[in-house]
């Protein structure tokens, strides 16, 4: 194989590789946990963006149950990221091996 055919292919990959980075971070997803009590939201890059708890939630007795909500609202929003990834990229990035994610 030509060495400059490479060298060609690998900025082509270089580049599809930044645009897919580049849409990830306009992807967003809420995720919620106990009827909306904790409601977070992230990016494509799995970045929180933003954490909204009802104050009936914060409860200084109960701190465990808040930390649990937390996890489960979190968790929640990474599940729709993931889905909307796979909707979206799923046929460019079949094949890869990418932690976390079961393209």
């Amino acid at each position: 194989m030509n060495p400059f055919e490479m060298m060609k292919n690998f900025g082509d990959m270089k580049k599809q590789l930044e645009n897919a980075q580049a849409e990830l971070s306009k992807i967003t997803a809420t995720g919620s946990a106990g009827g909306n009590m904790v409601v977070i939201t992230m990016n494509g890059n799995f970045e929180v963006l933003d954490i909204k708890l009802d104050p009936i939630c914060v409860d200084n007795r109960d701190v465990p149950m808040l930390q649990d909500l937390i996890k489960a609202a979190h968790h929640n929003a990474l599940e729709k990221i993931q889905e909307q990834i796979k909707s979206n990229a799923g046929s460019m990035l079949s094949g890869m091996n990418i932690p976390g994610m079961n393209i």
